[in-house]
């Protein structure tokens, strides 16, 4: 497996020929979803000022290559909560997959399995857990915690007899965002039959009709996983009630999670080192920081850039990362901030509206040479050998508001 070759231009799906990096996938498919689907899919909070932090941060880091060193035995693949990967990235949980990809869940988990990738299925999905886990065994599930206890203990029940072995809880939702990226775009919950659905599905016809009706005639109709049972249709107000935020949650919910799970827990949603210091004393195996991709408070800072001092508070708790990762390049300057894993959503998301399990797959090649071409031209072999002596950090700005160097010495 060290050896295994990574070449994003072997006989990709015929939409994804043009697909040379991950940043190719977006006016992809724009071209292809309606306009309420893909802002829905795309767009951040109120100005997207969190949405370009989560870009702008790469271009502070930048690399010191070492060349004459030997690289041919090269291994990308990377240790995580007792399991190996072949990369050192996972596909991130993303809601209604299905809207945009037919069946979108299970082409993720298909993909994910096929590459050795973890992938972890949203709370928000249209597909019952079940049936993805029966597409891949080694699925992470994501859970929007409802607030009876009585309800919380069901859904654990429920995922752990899915076959679940690691629980992911997003804390990052509790309040309800600005949704005036989904006002002007025209995106709604419930999904209403009107006139302009009519005319988005005659513009988009490919995607109306290989995407939206073959999925309600498949019977992709409710939220499948956001309880213990069958969650509210598509269609239904009812959604508006299950989206409605979680205001209640609290670190008292969180023990008590901790004490009923018995699986792996993984923390998603963080951003301060505080909270990272409590996630773990709570016990929690690993942590993922994030600000929702953008989508949540605007503002907010790039999770990388309080990668360091939340390492600082982690003990010996894997601290993952996701928010704006696209390259390779991206990956490597978290991973050699001392990051575990790093996850990415949006563009697995198009790769999969795109082309499916195999354009979610070409999407890992492409990755997978880019990461390939970094490590060989840091002089490294090992993805956990790339450490912040690779890095030129003289403009790179974390928490504290001085630059990272002084704060990782010499």
């Amino acid at each position: 497996m060290a050896g295994r070759t990574y070449d994003p231009f072997a006989a990709p799906p015929r939409r994804m020929r043009r697909i040379y990096a991950l940043e190719d996938l977006e006016g992809a498919a724009k071209r292809k979803l309606p306009p309420p689907i893909f802002g829905y899919v795309n767009g951040g909070a109120e100005r997207t000022a969190t949405l370009t932090d989560n870009r702008t941060v790469f271009d502070e880091i930048g690399f010191i290559p070492r060349y004459l060193v030997d690289v041919s035995g090269r291994d990308l693949r990377t240790p995580l909560l007792g399991r190996t990967y072949d990369l050192p990235v996972g596909i991130a949980p993303m809601g209604v997959s299905a809207l945009t990809a037919f069946q979108g869940d299970l082409a993720l988990a298909r993909a994910a399995r096929r590459a050795n990738i973890p992938m972890i299925i949203s709370g928000a999905s249209l597909i019952p857990m079940e049936r993805i886990v029966a597409e891949n065994s080694d699925v992470w599930f994501q859970a929007y915690l409802p607030k009876e206890k009585d309800d919380i203990l069901a859904l654990l029940a429920r995922v752990r007899r899915a076959g679940i072995g690691t629980l992911v809880v997003t804390v990052d939702t509790a309040v309800v965002p600005s949704r005036e990226n989904n006002l002007r775009t025209g995106y709604q919950t419930p999904i209403r039959p009107n006139l302009r659905l009519l005319y988005n599905g005659m513009t988009h016809p490919e995607w109306a009709v290989g995407t939206f009706v073959r999925s309600f005639m498949s019977g992709i109709t409710h939220f499948e996983n956001m309880s213990a049972g069958q969650g509210s249709p598509l269609l239904s107000d009812k959604a508006v009630r299950d989206f409605s935020g979680r205001e209640y949650l609290t670190w008292d919910m969180m023990k008590m999670i901790r004490s009923e799970w018995t699986g792996k827990l993984v923390v998603k949603g963080l951003v301060a080192a505080e909270d990272v210091r409590d996630a773990a004393r709570l016990g929690a195996d690993a942590v993922i920081l994030s600000n929702h991709g953008g989508r949540q408070l605007d503002g907010t800072i790039s999770p990388l850039r309080s990668l360091r001092a939340a390492i600082g508070e982690a003990g010996s708790m894997p601290v993952m990362i996701d928010s704006g990762f696209r390259r390779g390049t991206d990956i490597v300057k978290a991973i050699a901030l001392g990051a575990a894993f790093v996850f990415i959503g949006r563009p697995f998301n198009y790769a999969a509206t795109l082309g499916g399990e195999q354009g979610v797959l070409h999407a890992t090649d492409i990755l997978g040479a880019q990461l390939r071409a970094v490590l060989g031209m840091l002089g490294k072999t090992r993805m956990m050998d790339v450490g912040v002596g690779a890095l030129f950090l003289d403009n790179f700005r974390d928490v504290s508001g001085r630059q990272a160097q002084d704060l990782l010495g010499p």
